[in-house]
């Protein structure tokens, strides 16, 4: 493990169980919200595997995993991704927040010993997505869109819940359109976004 990381897992017992171990860490650092959040987010990400035909222990993993770098503030996420020399694009030094994805790939291997891509790939675009994404990037996308960390429904729902009946791509792609018609809510926009817009509109013609 990173000596990074040995600070925020030292006073954690890991037991090799991934859902357990990473409940802990997230609720040992007081993400009570974070740590629920991932626990549907997981549940959510294995019925869209089963529906798509995506592996679904590769899907729960993911998801477990997603936001486990949320035991950071994200005041420290720029250091620590300069720290692990992670690449920060120009919007992420802006929003540092969105470094979080990235943050929680590394912390997957290096923590919880990951070493399967396609989780790991998931794992690093599941907020902006990226052009050419997997089944199993979608799948984690779209699961922590549906259970959101927020209060209520998400207003995007029924339309994203609707066109998964059709395909995963078009539900993935009605969820990017309704956050490009509604661009001025976004802090920035992300080039993995757009790359992941622009390459689904193209798959779907």
């Amino acid at each position: 493990m990173n000596d990074i990381f040995k600070k925020i897992t030292r006073d954690v017992t890991l037991t090799g169980d991934i859902r357990k171990d990473s409940y802990n860490l997230l609720m040992k650092h007081n993400k009570i919200i974070i740590a629920n959040h991932s626990l549907r987010v997981a549940e959510k990400a294995k019925l869209l595997a089963k529906q798509f035909g995506v592996n679904e222990n590769l899907a729960e993993v993911a998801g477990l995993l997603h936001d486990i770098s949320g035991v950071y503030p994200n005041e420290e996420k720029l250091e620590l991704c300069k720290k692990l020399n992670i690449e920060i694009l120009l919007e992420e030094e802006r929003f540092p927040m969105i470094l979080h994805q990235k943050i929680s790939r590394v912390m997957a291997t290096e923590i919880f010993n990951i070493s399967n891509e396609e989780i790991l790939e998931a794992i690093s675009c599941h907020t902006t997505l990226r052009s050419n994404a997997s089944p199993l990037d979608m799948v984690l996308f779209i699961a922590d869109k549906i259970e959101w960390d927020q209060k209520g429904l998400p207003p995007y729902i029924d339309e994203v819940e609707k066109a998964l009946n059709t395909s995963l791509e078009l539900s993935t792609f009605k969820f990017i359109k309704y956050q490009m018609d509604n661009k001025e809510n976004l802090k920035i926009i992300h080039p993995w976004l757009l790359e992941a817009y622009l390459d689904l509109e193209k798959r779907l013609i």
